[in-house]
């Protein structure tokens, strides 16, 4: 279940003195997006100040439930039977992570339940710094067709091997992070670095089980249906730049996304908000990665006026969505 490898390292000359001294490239695959999902395998490529690979380490974790969409990650029950629990992996995790930047594609949602999972140990995690890999290629202006992993690989030549396996993933960032990363040195581009603060805030929901599998943990369907649930708010109107967002709020999406989808929805409907299939005038955001696209809802928010925001700018609106109004 543990995979360490190092290899040799090469640098080029000119740098620029402010940049980070170490990244910890890292990626996590979870049984889903909510406060009370868990991490089931992690990976993490160390590298050194100018993007060479240092080493890198890989490891399953039991969830202790369900395992999520199978259908995405592939890992059941079975796979996860014997798996260290994340308290039992957190040190040589910590060794990885310490006194490094932390880098993944969409940092806002690994650093969460990496912190969430480091809260539920009693410890944290000793990153102070993250660097998202999406808000980078924007500020390269990457000419990229949308924010997902594939599209990044695909532009500087890396091949994907295994999609939505932590390892594998994390490999594909680390190689398309570090010619990434020469590109902003030699303009002497300011890194998108962001704080890293520990989170508290997580829960451990009792999820339903069933006889078959390990511990009756289920290893079938992750829900039994894709139906939506009404949102319970009122629609308190359009999102207002530099303001949060509210429970009730409708909110559409379009085009790739990094995350999947279905999760993506998920996440904003247990936040509390209202996911739309269409655009209105009553629709309170547009969520896409491409918004020169010409889509049909991309038209029709231009046309009513409605807000747009990137999947990277959603994510970090999510992290605080103000509660309804009551009465």
């Amino acid at each position: 279940m543990l995979e360490d490898q190092t290899t040799a390292a090469s640098s080029p000359t000119a740098w620029p003195t402010a940049y980070p001294q170490g990244y910890a490239v890292v990626d996590v695959e979870t049984t889903g997006l909510a406060r009370d999902d868990r991490i089931i395998s992690a990976a993490v490529y160390r590298l050194d100040a100018r993007g060479e690979v240092e080493d890198h380490w890989y490891t399953l974790v039991n969830p202790e439930r369900d395992p999520g969409p199978v259908w995405i990650h592939g890992l059941t029950s079975d796979a996860l039977e014997g798996a260290p629990l994340f308290q039992d992996v957190a040190d040589e995790f910590s060794a990885r992570l310490d006194g490094r930047v932390l880098v993944a594609h969409n940092a806002v949602f690994d650093w969460q339940m990496i912190a969430r999972e480091y809260a539920r140990a009693g410890r944290v995690a000793p990153v102070s710094q993250r660097l998202c890999t999406i808000v980078l290629s924007k500020e390269l202006g990457l000419p990229l067709p949308n924010h997902k992993l594939e599209s990044l690989a695909a532009h500087f030549g890396v091949v994907q091997q295994r999609a939505h396996h932590a390892l594998d993933d994390a490999r594909v960032l680390a190689e398309a992070f570090r010619p990434s990363l020469r590109a902003a040195a030699a303009r002497s581009v300011r890194l998108p670095l962001h704080e890293c603060r520990p989170l508290t805030e997580w829960t451990d929901r009792a999820v339903p089980r069933q006889s078959a599998g390990y511990g009756g943990y289920r290893t079938t369907s992750w829900r039994p249906t894709r139906k939506r649930p009404a949102c319970p708010y009122p629609n308190p109107g359009r999102f207002e730049d530099g303001k949060p967002l509210k429970q009730g709020m409708r909110i559409a999406f379009s085009g790739d996304t990094s995350i999947e989808r279905d999760l993506l929805e998920d996440r904003a409907i247990e936040a509390g908000l209202h996911v739309a299939t269409s655009i209105s005038r009553l629709t309170s955001l547009l969520v896409t990665n491409d918004p020169d696209s010409g889509t049909s809802k991309v038209v029709k928010a231009r046309q009513f006026g409605t807000p747009v925001v990137d999947e990277a700018a959603f994510g970090q609106l999510l992290r605080d969505v103000e509660p309804a109004s009551e009465g």
